[in-house]
Formats: C-alpha cells, sequence, structure tokens
C-alpha cells in the first residue's frame, strides 16, 4: 500500500516546493514533472501511472495540478479507481475510491472544478495569443520557424555562467529565454 505523490508545475523555472510539503505523509514514491497540465502527455505522469497498484494512494496538491481538461482529468481518475488507486487532492479536500460507489456531492464538486481548471487553461492561452498579436503589431515578436525553438550554443552558456554573468544577461546576449539558459545549464 504505497503512499506517492504526484507533483507539477509549468515550466522549469517554477518551484515545486510548496506542493504536498506540509501533509506530514512520508511517501514512497515522488513522480514530478515541469510540464504543462494542457495534456498528459507527461514523463513523470506517465510513471506514475504505471507505478501505481490496487490499495495504493496517489496524493495531489490540487485538481489542476493533475490535468488542466475535464475530460483528461476524468480519464485519469477513472484508471486510477479501475486500478483500484485512491486519489487523494489536498488542497480541495477531496478524495476518491471504490471505483462506482462515489459520493455524488464530492464529484460533482470535482467536475466542476475540474471544468475551472479547463477554462483557466483556455483563458492563459486566449491571454497569450493576445500578447502574441500585440507584439506582432509592435513588430516585436520573434516566432519559432516549425514549431521549435531556436538552437542555443550550450557551450557558450557555459563558459559565460563560468564567468560569473547572469542568467538573464546570458540569455539577452545570445538572444534566447531565460528557461532556455537555465535548461543548458542543468543538462
Amino acid at each position: 500500500m504505497a503512499q506517492a505523490a504526484y507533483i507539477r508545475v509549468s515550466s522549469t523555472d517554477q518551484n515545486t516546493d510548496r506542493q504536498l510539503a506540509d501533509t506530514g505523509i512520508k511517501f514512497d514514491k515522488i513522480f514530478e514533472d515541469k510540464a504543462s497540465g494542457g495534456s498528459t502527455d507527461r514523463p513523470a505522469l506517465t510513471a506514475c501511472l504505471e507505478y501505481l497498484r490496487d490499495g495504493d494512494t496517489l496524493h495531489v496538491h490540487s485538481i489542476d495540478r493533475l490535468a488542466r481538461s475535464l475530460q483528461d482529468l476524468q480519464g485519469l481518475i477513472d484508471t486510477l479507481l479501475t486500478k483500484g488507486v485512491t486519489v487523494r487532492f489536498h488542497k480541495e479536500g477531496l478524495t476518491f475510491q471504490n471505483h462506482g460507489t462515489q459520493d455524488p456531492f464530492a464529484k460533482l464538486l470535482f467536475q466542476v472544478l475540474g471544468s475551472f481548471a479547463e477554462f483557466e487553461r483556455n483563458i492563459i492561452r486566449e491571454r497569450q495569443r493576445e500578447g502574441i498579436e500585440k507584439a506582432k503589431a509592435a513588430g516585436v515578436y520573434k516566432a519559432r520557424h516549425g514549431g521549435r525553438a531556436k538552437s542555443v550554443d550550450r557551450a557558450k552558456v557555459k563558459q559565460l555562467r563560468d564567468q560569473g554573468v547572469p542568467f538573464r544577461k546570458i540569455a539577452d546576449q545570445l538572444g534566447c529565454s531565460l528557461s532556455s539558459v537555465q535548461r543548458c545549464l542543468a543538462e
């Protein structure tokens, strides 16, 4: 009966420390993703789903940390409950177990909160589109060609960092994002 934790933030420069830190639970396994919740195609989530067995409990800080789509959330919960896994969302105080015998109120609350997580994701995407349009109009938008980011000279990043150049100055100097610099240094 393993106690597992799933923790997710959207980008590599975000911190996961606040999630599940105050539960007092000794987790047997912690799965951590630094990726968008807009898709369930995440390495740690996949590993988590493969790891969990009948009788295990999965602890998640909040519903939106598991997924940002109501359909994805419902699919994940159904998969876990079918496997006999209990799922506990700490922020919302919701626990799901015993597939098919759920409290109707808890299920409704889950669906409402899942809908809000999806709504929030859609608002973020809309704001992003608006920002891109404004940047294009101002002539400062640099589109990624073919959906792929430009290559960053990793050796140059490491050389500049070894010289004590701050992350942001490296990003500005090389014409890349701060997260690209951080990824290069984490490799």
